[in-house]
């Protein structure tokens, strides 16, 4: 069996192969190695996903993609959690950002970018991604992500700066104030998807100049901070995976479009493709 994870900063989705025609899906909560230890992976795993790991003893291989795994240290982190519960398994972790090139690009040249609660890009040459400036999180970047128009939304509502109707909408969806915010950015765990929890608002009134002004002012500073970061970026297909790309695609398309950037897949959750590059990746190698 090959079990293959998908993790976010939000969830993480995994895909077990049982057989050559089945396949079982389990959800977690995300777990990032910037924000969990590796004992709170471990545990997450356990408590969140005991079905799978029932199956411990039968998986021979697991491919683990994710959100803030994007150094040797930060794979040894999940690596280290995840042996606690598959110690018989081989378990390669690697970044979401690898596991949106194979997703989208499969062994094709093209610019990778992850668009959910945080973002980031990165460039595939068809084997490797090459990371750029990006990816500096939720404070300082994740241009476009969910936590940017949460942040956005959140001032904007307790500067008073939102429209009338607009922000007794948001009041009554939501019921914050200073105080509850405060509390969940700066004093519990897991800002980044505190923040992003707002940004499906966004949906709900991308139709009124206001929306569409904040979708617009967002999309495009990813566009213009991550993507012409690329010198060549006019030259190769651009992919996105993740909610916000997805839930927001044709106006992402238009925008790519009115800014000469070639748009590829645009896909909500990378998990089957994944699995699929995975599988043939590895029957090519027995091939060989």
């Amino acid at each position: 069996m090959i079990l293959v994870a998908d993790s976010g900063s939000s969830k993480t989705d995994w895909l077990l192969t049982v057989s050559d025609q089945e396949t079982r899906s389990f959800l977690t909560t995300g777990l990032n190695p910037y924000f969990l230890t590796e004992k709170e992976i471990a545990r997450v795993v356990f408590d969140q996903a005991p079905e799978m790991v029932a199956f411990a003893s039968e998986i021979s291989e697991i491919y683990f993609f994710g959100a803030g795994c994007s150094s040797p240290d930060r794979h040894e982190i999940v690596s280290n959690a995840l042996s606690q519960h598959f110690p018989k398994s081989y378990i390669s972790v690697d970044s979401d950002l690898l596991g949106c090139a194979y997703a989208t690009c499969g062994h094709e040249k093209g610019i990778c970018c992850v668009m959910g609660t945080g973002s980031n890009i990165s460039f595939f040459d068809g084997e490797s991604i090459y990371d750029g400036q990006h990816g500096l999180g939720f404070v300082l970047g994740d241009e476009g992500s969910g936590t940017w128009f949460g942040k956005k939304l959140i001032t904007d509502f307790l500067y008073g700066n939102m429209p009338h109707d607009i922000s007794l909408k948001f009041n009554q969806a939501y019921h914050l104030n200073k105080e509850i915010v405060i509390k969940n950015v700066y004093q519990k765990p897991n800002a980044n998807t505190y923040l992003a929890s707002f940004s499906k608002f966004v949906s709900e009134i991308k139709e009124t100049e206001y929306g569409h002004s904040m979708l617009v002012e967002g999309l495009v500073e990813f566009i213009e901070s991550n993507i012409k970061s690329y010198p060549e970026y006019h030259k190769y297909k651009c992919h996105f995976v993740g909610s916000i790309a997805y839930s927001f695609a044709d106006e992402l398309t238009s925008l790519c479009s009115l800014h000469g950037v070639k748009t590829g897949k645009i896909i909500k959750q990378p998990i089957h493709d994944l699995l699929d590059f995975v599988l043939k990746r590895n029957a090519m190698a027995t091939e060989e």
